[in-house]
């Protein structure tokens, strides 16, 4: 199926052509292709940028890439870090990073906790906005160590 238009500039006439791209594009089409591979043992994992092509669909999920991944490098799913994917434009192309990790206690250790709440290894707890601001401001009035401890101390009467 074809979208036609025509572009009709001054004394000239143009037929454009675009395929329609289909709907429903087969997720077995995704290629996976990994550059720059690195082991880094002091960090205890195998890091590696990731070229992934993707014809027919807007983007392959996160969740996808890592069952591939983990398959490929045979090792679980959770030690599987993908991130920065940016498509091109155009699309049908997708280019980020990878981490895998020997093993969980390495990958708590090393790597960032948003990255971690990602995945759901590790819960985050936020305070909300306004006791954050009425605490910052609480601690204005403090001195010293006093603010370490949290608590305005109260002074003796002498």
């Amino acid at each position: 199926m074809y979208l036609c238009s025509a572009i009709l500039p001054p004394r000239s006439y143009f037929l454009v052509a675009l395929p329609i791209p289909e709907q429903n594009a087969d997720a077995s089409t995704v290629t996976i292709r990994t550059r720059k591979f690195m082991t880094n043992r002091l960090l205890q994992r195998k890091q590696m940028v990731v070229d992934v092509i993707h014809p027919g669909l807007a983007n392959v999920s996160k969740i996808e890439m890592r069952e591939k991944l983990a398959k490929v490098f045979k090792s679980e799913t959770d030690l599987v870090f993908p991130f920065g994917f940016r498509t091109q434009f155009g699309g049908g192309r997708s280019t980020g990073f990878v981490l895998v990790y020997d093993s969980m206690e390495s990958a708590k250790k090393f790597e960032p906790k948003y990255r971690l709440a990602r995945q759901g290894l590790v819960e985050i707890k936020r305070i909300a906005r306004k006791q954050r601001k009425e605490r910052k401001n609480r601690n204005k009035k403090l001195h010293g160590t006093e603010k370490a401890k949290g608590k305005k101390a109260k002074k003796s009467n002498d």
